[in-house]
């Protein structure tokens, strides 16, 4: 995919999503930091049957952190406990032949260990850590107990950094710490952050085979932002090198997820 950066992009329509309803989930006060790398780069990391996606001449790995909140089974209400917490990615962007656009996670750090015992058995890359989610700031929590629309409560961390802090188990292990400031009054909807945010499953290999698990949102309500903090060894510890401050700095007030019934990739063809 080609375009100019600087354009307006319509959001693409969400997909009907495959019953049955597998889960619900609310991702919250995301951060999204992306740079270029090359499309031989993340070829390494595709499943069989998958691609790189490709924008303005380079394949982009994302550094996210987000808030999951009362993610729960089929369309039930959220898990007490287990269904709330921090997480932190490392992503790159994948295609089908038939034009199906993903997401493969290389690495997913979050902070309740049955979650990463649970997901790891299937084969998602999920790693126990302690996450922090910075500050935790105002509009947090007035969004959950007062019930603002998530756009008009965002207003509210208006000038107060936004971010997360991981730290892996381990002397040696990985670490990141980042946080952006919102430009709150400046709408992100340029073709560059669709392409990096309009992905509605991730391509991964189970069991021996790719397989896709679909889910479906709302458009983010995307806003940019500043680098505040920023040191960052997770996308190095995921076996990619990217150097210099990242060229897409975003944030969201969160949307409503849900996942649908997964579906094998054919790996015959990836041209």
């Amino acid at each position: 995919m080609t375009g100019n950066l600087g354009a307006p992009a319509v959001w693409p329509r969400p997909p009907e999503l495959p019953a049955p309803v597998f889960s619900d989930q609310r991702w919250l006060d995301a951060v999204f930091l992306h740079w270029r790398i090359t499309e031989e780069e993340a070829a390494t990391f595709m499943p069989d049957g998958v691609r790189p996606d490709v924008f303005d001449g380079s394949s982009w790995v994302g550094l996210i952190g987000f808030r999951m909140e009362q993610a729960g089974l089929g369309r039930g209400p959220g898990i007490p406990y287990l269904g709330s917490f921090n997480e932190v990615n490392v992503r790159l962007y994948s295609r089908e032949p038939n034009g199906t656009r993903g997401v493969v996670f290389l690495s997913l750090d979050a902070n309740r260990l049955p979650v990463v015992l649970a997901t790891r058995a299937v084969g998602i890359p999920y790693v126990w850590s302690r996450i922090r989610q910075r500050p935790p700031f105002p509009g947090s929590s007035v969004r959950r107990q007062h019930g603002h629309s998530e756009v008009e409560a965002a207003a509210i961390t208006d000038e107060f950094p936004v971010g997360y802090s991981v730290r892996r188990f381990g002397s040696a292990a990985a670490r990141s710490d980042f946080t952006v400031v919102p430009r709150l009054r400046a709408a992100a909807g340029d073709p560059l952050s669709v392409f990096l945010t309009a992905r509605f499953g991730m391509h991964g290999h189970f069991f021996g085979r790719t397989a896709f698990i679909p889910n479906t949102h709302q458009a983010w309500p995307l806003f940019g932002a500043n680098v505040h903090q920023l040191s960052d060894g997770l996308i190095k510890a995921a076996g990619i090198s990217v150097g210099g401050p990242p060229e897409s700095v975003l944030y969201s007030p969160g949307v409503r997820t849900r996942f649908g019934r997964p579906r094998l990739v054919c790996a015959s063809a990836t041209g």
